[in-house]
């Protein structure tokens, strides 16, 4: 008889780890498979540095770098929001008992030839230079209306209906300038463009809040990142796997997606069938069934020094917002280092990104280069974003998208909820796993 799972997710990239750690949490019968022979995808760790040089047919790295083995190149690294639900999701799989976190030392914004901290408590905003005197007022009465803001509660809304008032509503009433709005809108609410200022103001206030309350638990950065680098979590989620007696099979190829009427049934693999109800995968498992989104940029650099004007941060983020290049997208940087256990002693990695726009890439990302030099190393790749042509109700796939060039995960936590709506029918619901009637909230 052919084996026979709920569910069979193909590629290990994160977004497909951390739905299959929520499929096999929820009971499924899960089979998760990857051609390639190493974890992570798209996204993956690489290590030793020699294997980075060999991926981007660079020579051989020199003495200086230290020794290969410290580096831990993570290809798309991205932070996650202390509070976030990236987070409560791995707290609620478990799987943050194989992992160490450590909090990112800073976030900051490039403005007017300068990088400054992004102001979110009072101190901060009192002794920013981001803004003059009467906008740090308005600010804060801002601040103080989003961190009091109950939906509902109609006491805390100022007389705007959060569903109804747009955003761009929100900041006329306090008055706030065309710089704060970006700032608050890009480096707070971690919007990648300014479609949000014409959405009801609602998800903008939470997205402020989960900002703030993340700041609030470490208080330099909202952000974390995992030591020796993201690969630890597919890791992670293997070990979670073995737990629930779900099998993981690397390095196998899938030579078919087997169909009946119109709906997923198996997947072929190297002579054996494995049959499913549905199945979860990457885009580059189902290239018929995506379509190309844009295209992103990234530059990884290899330092011996921290970003300047970043208080010496080991760990940073910094954002040249849009509007400053007269760019569509913003443009990244995150930095990580051996205080991560990512880089070999004393040295740095950054990461610049940003979506293209033009045909010469990386002139587009000169900006950010600009504030890393010297730079000792830097590889150049560019990606396509690929998103699923249909939600994959009708055919029980579900296709991620490809990662975006942003350096948290917001965007792509909301591709996992996104993608686990469509899987069970039901929203996820953050609860601590250990609750008795948890079954009931997972849909079981």
């Amino acid at each position: 008889r052919m084996p026979e799972f709920d569910v069979i997710v193909l590629g290990t990239g994160l977004k497909e780890c951390v739905l299959s750690g929520l499929m096999s949490v929820s009971g499924k019968k899960v089979l998760h498979m990857d051609s390639n022979p190493y974890y992570g995808g798209e996204s993956a760790s690489v290590s030793p540095l020699e294997e980075l040089y060999k991926r981007f047919q660079v020579s051989a790295p020199s003495k200086s770098m230290g020794c290969g083995k410290d580096w831990n190149v993570d290809l798309i690294p991205k932070f996650l929001l202390a509070n976030g639900p990236l987070v409560k999701m791995l707290l609620y799989t478990e799987v943050t008992r194989y992992l160490d976190f450590k909090v990112i030392e800073g976030s900051f914004v490039y403005k007017g030839g300068k990088i400054h901290k992004v102001p979110c408590t009072e101190t901060e905003t009192h002794n920013s230079d981001l803004m003059g005197m009467f906008h740090k007022r308005r600010f804060r009465k801002f601040m103080s209306f989003v961190l009091n803001f109950e939906e509902n509660d109609p006491r805390t809304h100022h007389d705007m209906d959060p569903h109804r008032t747009t955003m761009r509503d929100v900041f006329r009433h306090f008055d706030l300038g065309d710089d704060v709005v970006e700032v608050t809108g890009h480096a707070l609410a971690l919007h990648i463009n300014d479609d949000y200022l014409e959405q009801p103001c609602l998800m903008t206030i939470q997205r402020i809040k989960l900002y703030s309350e993340s700041l609030a638990r470490y208080s330099l950065s909202p952000f974390l990142y995992p030591l020796f680098g993201l690969g630890e979590l597919p890791q992670g989620f293997v070990r979670l796997s073995a737990v629930y007696g779900n099998s993981y099979l690397l390095n196998r190829r899938v030579d078919e997606i087997l169909m009946e009427d119109g709906r997923v049934a198996a997947v072929r693999s190297e002579g054996e069938v494995f049959r499913c109800k549905q199945l979860i995968c990457d885009p580059s498992y189902m290239p018929e069934r995506v379509k190309k989104a844009g295209r992103v940029i990234r530059v990884i650099c290899l330092l011996n020094h921290p970003i300047k004007n970043t208080h010496d941060a080991n760990s940073c983020q910094i954002i040249i917002p849009q509007t400053h290049l007269n760019r569509k997208s913003d443009i990244y940087i995150c930095l990580l280092s051996f205080a991560h256990n990512v880089a070999a002693e004393g040295k740095y990695m950054a990461v610049v990104s940003t979506m293209v726009e033009t045909c010469n890439p990386e002139k587009e990302v000169a900006p950010g280069l600009a504030l890393l030099e010297p730079i000792m190393e830097k590889f150049v790749s560019i990606s396509n974003l690929m998103v699923p042509t249909d939600n994959g109700r009708r055919s029980q796939i579900f296709i991620s998208r490809s990662y975006d060039h942003t350096p948290h995960f917001q965007t792509e936590t909301d591709d996992i909820l996104d993608l686990y709506h469509r899987v069970t029918g039901s929203e996820f619901i953050f609860r601590d796993p250990r609750d008795a009637d948890c079954e009931a909230v997972t849909g079981n």
